[in-house]
């Protein structure tokens, strides 16, 4: 259970990752494509200062002309950015030195440069030298902000927009500041040499812009597609584990099938034979008697038929149900590897009794054995070391296997903390049609003993101390890998 849980741990944060990602990359898109449209917005802006001031160049009115007549007094009031004009005429000065420095500074540069830059009071001059007159802008900053184009709402908007210049930085949009997360940034300068401002658009994405419904909504899929694997992954499981156990519970119940023939042939021949000896005996008696006997003599001879015939029969039966020899039928088998395979097939009984099977193994331990016959032991003995821990109090039942290796012989024991097994039954434990439990047929262990020895191993069984029983099942090792 543990692995599914972090299986659906790091499949949800893979995918919360990837939604993360995707999300900060259209808000990066969508930032880039608003920081672009508001840069292009100003630099058409300072464009047209300049279109502005290079207009005023060339209809230039005489220093004697009416008031009214001078242009420049009218742009205000067709620019609201434009707070006011000022011009020099030839042969006056300008008041302010910054503007006198700048007419100097646009006649070496042919072309309208800064003034006074007053930030703090969100306003510049811009100012362009000219014959016979030169002229100097004071903009609005804000003013000058295309505020219906403009792509965000200013105050509600989390971009922060600002023009920055030699050091002084003046805010057009605040934003809206968030603690940690992804930090998003436009620089780029406005498309004009003679205001050299910078528009710095930031941005700051929490961990609140996060898609979390949808990471929400892909984790409870991630957790429903794996409930369903497991699910299928269980059921396709047991029913593999249902099917080896039921070939394993065929193959167990033609070997038992015939040890009972081999056991019932072994004890109908003895009285067959007694039998067919008396009918001999008989009849060499009666040889002796009258010759009006002859009758008797011949059922005596028919009878003598029959009891050979029937010792045939039976002779017949027994080997037909005979066991092949499994001697010839061997391969190199890993020990440990069985024992994990019976633990797999019995792993519902055991969770059923409560019982964990601790496993001691010797890696690389690998035996002569004839695989199927080898799975059936290790079957049995397991199946009957639950049945006796059945006897014992839930908090005492033990399971322990080793695997190991001694004497060019692989070993396992299955030792159970069960009632164990009375030392008078000790001897007959390995005894056909012997059983200490209710309704067996006492033929499981004798089988299994029966397997093992044609394999060229041996089963024994001893007492697991302090209480319980312990069966030892040896093989000869194989002298290669399998």
């Amino acid at each position: 259970m543990r692995g599914w849980v972090l299986a659906w741990v790091v499949v949800t944060l893979a995918g919360a990752a990837a939604l993360g990602r995707l999300e900060l990359t259209d808000l990066r898109d969508g930032f880039d494509t608003n920081a672009r449209i508001m840069h292009r917005l100003l630099s058409q802006r300072v464009v047209q200062h300049d279109a502005i001031l290079a207009t005023l160049a060339l209809l230039q009115t005489g220093p004697d002309g009416p008031a009214d007549a001078a242009p420049e007094q009218r742009l205000p009031a067709l620019y609201p950015q434009i707070l006011s004009v000022q011009r020099r005429d030839r042969g006056a000065g300008w008041t302010d030195p910054v503007l006198a420095a700048a007419e100097i500074a646009s006649r070496t540069q042919k072309r309208a440069v800064l003034g006074t830059v007053d930030f703090a009071a969100g306003r510049y001059q811009l100012l362009l030298a000219a014959l016979p007159a030169s002229y100097a802008l004071t903009i609005d900053l804000r003013a000058m902000v295309p505020w219906a184009e403009w792509p965000l709402p200013p105050a509600t908007s989390p971009v922060r927009v600002a023009l920055e210049q030699a050091g002084q930085s003046f805010v057009l949009q605040p934003g809206q500041p968030a603690s940690g997360g992804w930090r998003f940034e436009f620089h780029k300068h406005l498309a004009a040499d003679s205001q050299p401002f910078d528009v710095v658009v930031t941005q700051m994405v929490g961990w609140k812009a996060l898609p979390w419904g949808r990471i929400m909504l892909w984790a409870l899929f991630v957790a429903a597609v794996l409930a369903s694997l497991r699910h299928g992954l269980r059921q396709r499981a047991a029913r593999s584990r249902a099917e080896e156990l039921l070939r394993l519970g065929q193959v167990a119940r033609l070997n038992t099938l015939g040890e009972l023939a081999a056991g019932m042939a072994h004890e109908l021949n003895q009285p067959l034979t007694a039998v067919m000896a008396n009918t001999q005996a008989a009849r060499r008696l009666l040889d002796e008697d009258p010759p009006e006997l002859a009758t008797a003599r011949g059922a005596m001879a028919q009878a003598v038929e029959q009891a050979r015939r029937a010792s045939d029969v039976v002779g017949r039966l027994r080997r037909v149900v005979e066991r092949p020899d499994l001697a010839g039928q061997t391969q190199a088998v890993n020990l440990a590897e069985a024992v994990r395979r019976a633990l797999y097939l019995l792993e519902p009984e055991c969770q059923r009794r409560g019982v964990t099977a601790v496993v001691h193994a010797t890696e690389g331990v690998t035996v002569r054995a004839e695989p199927v016959a080898l799975d059936q032991i290790v079957h049995n003995l397991l199946m009957n070391a639950l049945q006796a821990l059945e006897k014992a109090p839930p908090g005492q039942r033990r399971l322990t296997l080793a695997v190991s290796a001694h004497d060019a012989r692989g070993q396992l024991d299955v030792a159970d903390t069960g009632p164990g097994i009375p030392p008078e039954v000790m001897p007959r434990i390995f005894e056909p049609f012997f059983s200490t439990r209710a309704g067996g047929l006492g033929l499981g262990l004798s089988l299994c003993e029966s397997l093992a020895t044609n394999m060229g191993g041996a089963l024994a069984v001893a007492r697991n101390e302090p209480h319980g029983a312990v069966f030892l099942l040896t093989l000869p090792l194989s002298k290669t890998g399998p």
